[in-house]
């Protein structure tokens, strides 16, 4: 069963949303293709989460995902998961996952079955994410904050996890050519921290 296998290849949810690095240092970040922006060697990060909602249609898993809104200041039009930076009253990255979603796009957390976590992934603005895996139940339903999200769309898992799908592109930013993963997906570009955690997940599949 798939939500098994997801639980065997996952990392157990660290317990605080501020919770960066493990003692194995396992962490994934923009810094994996981009050799100058190692982590911070001070550990100050803001922390965050987000949520790979994982739904079966029929036999099919498929992957949910939003795209931001144009008129936002920051990553505006990108593809993400739904989440975002954790809240003082989050008592784990789990919450900040769930609340953010049920914020973005009206998923009821009581659909949600977590069922681990992925690394740690550190962005080169500085934001400590923590992607939680869930797997949504029949019956649940979205609506998107239209002030945040223009859309909502879903992706074969297949697809996703196929490394022939991964690519690498990169661009020039202040000067500086960075590097980046990115699968892109009919009308979406799907890439970043959005493509690395999900980078992160089929290597562990494939290991």
């Amino acid at each position: 069963m798939i939500r098994e296998k997801y639980r065997s290849i996952l990392d157990p949810v660290p317990s605080s949303p501020s919770e960066i690095l493990d003692e194995r240092g396992a962490f994934r970040g923009d810094h994996d293709l981009n050799s100058a922006s190692f982590p911070r060697k001070d550990g100050v990060y803001k922390p965050a989460a987000v949520l790979v909602p994982i739904v079966m249609r029929d036999e099919t898993p498929m992957v949910i995902f939003t795209k931001r809104a144009s008129h936002l200041n920051n990553h505006a039009g990108q593809i993400c998961f739904p989440g975002g930076r954790a809240e003082d009253e989050d008592a784990s990255a789990v919450e900040t996952a769930l609340r953010e979603s049920e914020e973005e796009i009206g998923l009821d957390p009581s659909f949600v079955d977590i069922v681990g976590s992925l690394s740690t992934y550190l962005t080169v603005t500085n934001y400590s994410v923590t992607p939680v895996v869930g797997f949504l139940a029949p019956g649940f339903e979205l609506t998107p904050e239209v002030s945040e999200v223009a859309e909502i769309f879903e992706v074969p898992l297949d697809f996703l996890m196929d490394s022939k799908n991964h690519k690498k592109h990169s661009g020039f930013h202040n000067g500086v050519e960075r590097f980046w993963y990115a699968m892109p997906y009919q009308d979406y570009y799907i890439w970043g921290a959005t493509a690395g955690m999900l980078k992160d997940l089929s290597d562990r599949i494939h290991q």
